[in-house]
């Protein structure tokens, strides 16, 4: 009996196996053929699926960052809540940082990426729930909230971005870790004050 051909679960193992390929490795560093042999496909029909590699890592990019829209919505009225969710969520998705990592290596501060007008939109969206946060007045408005946004993430993101840093810096025990949540909470409830 021939094997049924599923076109749908072949790209679903194609995009977790490049998922983890770039997470690990960069754009520059990823190869295909270990996508392919991860993903029991063959590599014609990852291009045929998602063009090259760059093209690849654009989509897994994308569907990350929507994952994590649709997950961990920004709400102005729990400001402390949704860093709090932020963090857990790349905690459990380290993949997401990694990727973003990887992007800004190898694009650089200046170069146009893939998909950056819908990027643009992503980040627009939440920066208007913190915006309107500052409308109602739920939120402090001293600072603009496109960088009030930038410097939200950052505290939320660092640790996860340089566990070396925090090992070294904060520690490994489960005490540090709980520490360190308290403090990056404690500057989020200062940073947004009325």
């Amino acid at each position: 009996m021939a094997a049924v051909r599923d076109p749908e679960a072949t790209k679903a193992r194609i995009f977790e196996a490049a998922l983890a390929e770039f997470a690990r490795h960069g754009i520059a560093g990823a190869r295909i053929d270990r996508i392919a042999s991860e993903a029991k496909a063959n590599k014609q029909l990852i291009y045929a699926y998602y063009g090259n590699k760059a093209e690849l890592f654009a989509r897994v990019l994308e569907k990350s960052m929507l994952d994590i829209a649709v997950a961990v919505p920004v709400d102005p009225d729990d400001i402390e809540g949704w860093v709090d969710r932020v963090i857990d969520y790349h905690t459990s998705h380290p993949e997401v940082l990694r990727l973003l990592f990887w992007e800004g290596l190898e694009y650089g501060p200046s170069a146009e990426l893939p998909d950056e007008r819908e990027r643009r939109e992503h980040y627009r969206r939440k920066i208007d729930a913190l915006r309107e946060g500052q409308e109602r007045g739920v939120i402090t408005d001293a600072i603009p909230a496109r960088d009030l946004f930038f410097l939200l993430v950052a505290l939320a993101n660092w640790a996860a971005v340089v566990p070396q840093m925090r090992r070294i810096v904060v520690g490994t025990e489960d005490a540090d870790r709980d520490r360190l949540r308290a403090s990056i909470r404690e500057a989020v409830r200062r940073l947004v004050a009325r």
